[in-house]
């Protein structure tokens, strides 16, 4: 590629809509054009503990994430570098023996809670958009997903909620959004929202 990559981050809270919004940007943008990497598949890999241990780590501090190894694969992508993606277990809490190949591609779309909380990873940034969903809502969802998804029992999604992810994201990722240059406000169901921010990507593309 003759020019830098885009590089476009998409951070929220807990169920806000991240991965909708990333989505919809992937489907209307061209998943040809874009190298997705979403902040979970960088998840520290945590197979030397037992699972029950596994189970009670904090997983909504930004030092639950190998955050520097993101960062140098946007580098990498960046330099025009295919990476090997990271995949991550939600059910064991620990990643994979296999990996998935990110080709370079004009725009770079990382999202995750935790993106904007780290001044490595903003500073990589072209594009920074906060999609902002009411507690409430991202309780709901966060329930439904976890129980229907990740293999969580209801008690221990709740209990993970008010241990850690309520006060994380009242400490990290509710501040970070200050450093966003677009809120969107409720998440993928923001249609009109979402087009003008793939109508923005476009032009850029296009230029």
């Amino acid at each position: 590629m003759s020019q830098k990559p885009i590089v476009f981050g998409v951070a929220g809270g807990t169920a806000s809509g991240k991965t909708t919004v990333a989505r919809s940007i992937l489907d209307q943008v061209g998943a040809h054009r874009i190298a997705y990497l979403p902040h979970d598949a960088y998840y520290r890999d945590l197979s030397h503990l037992p699972l029950a241990e596994r189970a009670r780590q904090n997983y909504d501090h930004p030092d639950a994430l190998e955050s520097d190894l993101l960062a140098r694969h946007i580098r990498e992508l960046c330099a025009g570098h295919s990476i090997q993606l990271p995949v991550y277990s939600f059910a064991d809490y620990t990643r994979k023996p296999e990996t998935v190949t990110v080709e370079p591609a004009p725009v770079i779309l990382v999202d995750g809670i935790l993106i904007f909380a780290e001044p490595e990873l903003r500073a990589l940034m072209d594009i920074k958009v906060f999609v902002d969903t009411d507690a409430d809502i991202r309780l709901i969802r966060r329930i439904e997903r976890d129980t229907r998804e990740r293999g969580r029992t209801l008690d221990k999604t709740i209990f993970q909620y008010l241990d850690t992810v309520r006060p994380m994201d009242l400490e990290f990722v509710q501040p970070s959004r200050r450093y966003a240059d677009i809120i969107l406000p409720g998440g993928g169901q923001n249609r009109v929202a979402i087009e003008m921010v793939v109508s923005r990507l476009h032009a850029i593309l296009q230029a």
